[in-house]
């Protein structure tokens, strides 16, 4: 049985304020994003002296704890969002304690020896993993809760992009910078540690303010009833339902699954592309600035392409032009030299596209199938495309470190010099280059299968009750 829907929400505009709020969460999702992408694995293989298999399996496995928590968490989320009418309590709980966790992670010094070292890493960024979960996936909630308009989420989450494309750019240049502000490389890891945790911390906990306005946007009326506490396994067998129900759901995170997988190698590689093709450690601070920075005036174009084409369409435009800039790059075998930051930065402009669109496609996923199984199932979605996401991240910095130990990268302890074999530099420039050209083409074949466009969106919905 359904009911018809209570007065529209997507003939309101946002509040500015409830923008620049959900935005700044990105000043946290960017950071935690970043910077264990682009240094841990090197931290671990050039600093604790740890084998890059090793490295490799290391982050690979506190991204499998992530997508074992994440669903547990949407379901949480979603039992909170039914009794209290909010989902902010969680997101506080991730905020305040990620920086303590955040600073562990480099805090380990190379004297305890690659063994000791290696797991104390290991257990610090689980740690750290969870504190992120607890907050981002309520966070990706959000949108959905926030406005039921086809343009409106997609302004939403474009500004939450710029933010995004400004904090990745603010950490990946900004973290190396910190971590030579010292002498010692050791103390520099912790230096960099603490003020990024600290400055995560409070961008997450300004942003889970935003549940709040998320709340207060939906009467008392259209909250869902109370959900009773259920097993493990029920809420595992929830987020598969959601999976199996939503065809487009499966469409999209299949795509951003393989585009996670893209942009993590390139990510994961990034800092021995600087240090090994472009001979420079310094250089990888160049390398995200060409990457990023291109992405902060890019992301409002692509809000306009959206608009008149479709966000489905935009989002096949900006996934051809970044194939086509990463293939470019492999070249570099041959030629390494000044001309890959063009090719970086082109790639950068196709990044806001794949950043912002397909977090703005999401809300309207969720609310096509809210039309069908009613409201508050919001966390048991963004639970599974969390989940989705970290997994391509981890395989993104496995598949960088299973390329370097496949190609006979030498592995180091801070201070030490190593050279590396002709192999080993051939390997960082494909991992760079083919892999995620390679992984996006296969993500434009399941993006086929999504089938939403505005018309399914911008209706006047029933919900079920």
């Amino acid at each position: 049985m359904s009911t018809a829907a209570r007065p529209e929400r997507a003939s309101v505009r946002l509040p500015v304020r409830t923008v620049a709020l959900y935005a700044i969460g990105s000043l946290g999702t960017g950071g935690y994003a970043t910077l264990p992408g682009l240094v841990l694995t090197y931290f671990l293989t050039d600093n604790l002296g740890v084998a890059a298999l090793a490295a490799g399996l290391i982050v690979t496995a506190a991204k499998i704890w992530d997508v074992i928590i994440d669903p547990l968490i949407g379901a949480a989320s979603d039992r909170q969002y039914a009794k209290t009418g909010s989902r902010r309590g969680l997101m506080v709980v991730g905020a305040l304690t990620l920086p303590v966790f955040f600073a562990l992670t480099f805090a380990v010094p190379p004297a305890w020896g690659p063994l000791a070292g290696a797991a104390c890493v290991l257990l610090a960024f689980l740690a750290t993993a969870t504190s992120f979960s607890l907050f981002q996936v309520p966070y990706v909630a959000l949108p959905a809760e926030l406005t039921s308009g086809y343009d409106e989420r997609t302004r939403l989450l474009g500004w939450r992009v710029v933010v995004l494309t400004a904090s990745i750019l603010l950490f990946g240049a900004g973290g190396p910078e910190l971590r030579r502000a010292t002498a010692d490389p050791v103390t520099g890891y912790l230096l960099m540690g603490v003020v990024a945790g600290v400055v995560i911390g409070i961008g997450m906990l300004i942003a889970s303010r935003t549940a709040d306005a998320a709340a207060r946007s939906m009467a008392a009326a259209d909250r869902p009833k109370a959900l009773a506490p259920v097993g493990l396994r029920e809420q595992y067998a929830a987020g598969l339902r959601t999976l199996r129900r939503s065809q487009p759901f499966r469409a999209l995170l299949g795509t951003f699954l393989l585009q996670a997988l893209a942009t993590g190698t390139m990510l994961a590689g990034a800092q021995y592309v600087a240090t090994w093709v472009l001979r420079s450690e310094d250089a990888v601070t160049l390398v995200f600035v060409a990457l990023v920075g291109p992405a902060l005036v890019a992301t409002p174009g692509w809000t306009i392409v959206a608009r008149r084409l479709g966000k489905e369409r935009a989002f096949a435009i900006a996934s051809g032009v970044f194939l086509t800039a990463a293939a470019s790059l492999v070249v570099a075998v041959w030629t390494p030299g000044a001309w890959m930051y063009g090719s970086i930065a082109v790639a950068g402009i196709a990044y806001a596209g794949l950043q912002s669109l397909p977090m703005a496609m999401l809300p309207d996923v969720i609310s096509h199938d809210e039309r069908h199984s009613g409201r508050g199932q919001a966390g048991t979605f963004t639970g599974v495309w969390t989940a989705g996401e970290t997994i391509g991240f981890a395989l993104g910095a496995s598949a960088v470190s299973l390329t370097l130990a496949a190609t006979g990268y030498v592995s180091s302890v801070a201070g030490a010099t190593a050279s590396q074999p002709d192999a080993a530099i051939t390997g960082i420039v494909l991992a760079f280059s083919i892999l995620p050209s390679f992984l996006m083409a296969a993500s434009l074949l399941t993006l086929r299968r999504y089938r939403l466009r505005r018309a399914d969106i911008d209706t006047r919905p029933e919900y079920a009750t």
